[in-house]
């Protein structure tokens, strides 16, 4: 989270950011969310008491007193540290390469990757590293591998058009901003 602390304990390490297209954040966390393995305060809303539809706007617009909104989650853990020192990396390009790790593409993006961590050369078993770190069926929050009778099934597969307008009207600028639009 952006803060002056960050900013001082950060000053001299090689700070790299995750980032996630807004549209598909709003609904990996409504999946991630309405899911078993999310515990909170919020298990009320799930197993169909609120509809979908209602779901995707907390997501977008948070819960007062509960949940932050998106434009809360963006500022403060990625837009604020835009013109620093802060390397952005895409999820879903590093998520594509992770796929097609064989691909010569895959290797000039990982040999940048790791540069920008201060790495001068990929390590001869990369490939291997980034499979078994990448690997979905070892990740707790993979779309595939949450547990849920909560209703996280029912979240559709692309954003609806009128939640897509909401992102945008709840943070005006910032999918252009991140290179998403």
């Amino acid at each position: 989270m952006f803060s002056d602390d960050a900013s001082i304990v950060l000053k001299k390490v090689h700070h790299l950011l995750l980032v996630r297209d807004p549209y598909d954040w709003v609904l990996a966390r409504a999946r991630f969310f309405l899911s078993d393995n999310f515990e909170a305060e919020l298990d009320h809303l799930k197993n169909g008491n609120a509809p979908i539809d209602a779901i995707l706007n907390m997501m977008i617009f948070g819960i007062h007193q509960k949940v932050p909104a998106l434009w809360d989650i963006y500022t403060h853990n990625c837009v604020s540290w835009l013109g620093t020192s802060a390397q952005i990396i895409k999820y879903e390009e590093l998520a594509g390469h992770c796929r097609n790790i064989a691909a010569p593409e895959a290797e000039t993006y990982f040999r940048d990757l790791f540069a920008k961590c201060g790495m001068d050369h990929l390590p001869e078993d990369w490939r291997e590293r980034v499979e078994i770190g990448s690997d979905r069926k070892k990740s707790g929050t993979a779309r595939e591998n949450l547990k849920s009778d909560g209703g996280a099934a029912d979240i559709p597969d692309e954003l609806p058009d009128i939640q897509k307008k909401l992102v945008d009207y709840a943070a005006p600028g910032l999918r252009t901003l991140l290179g998403y639009a």
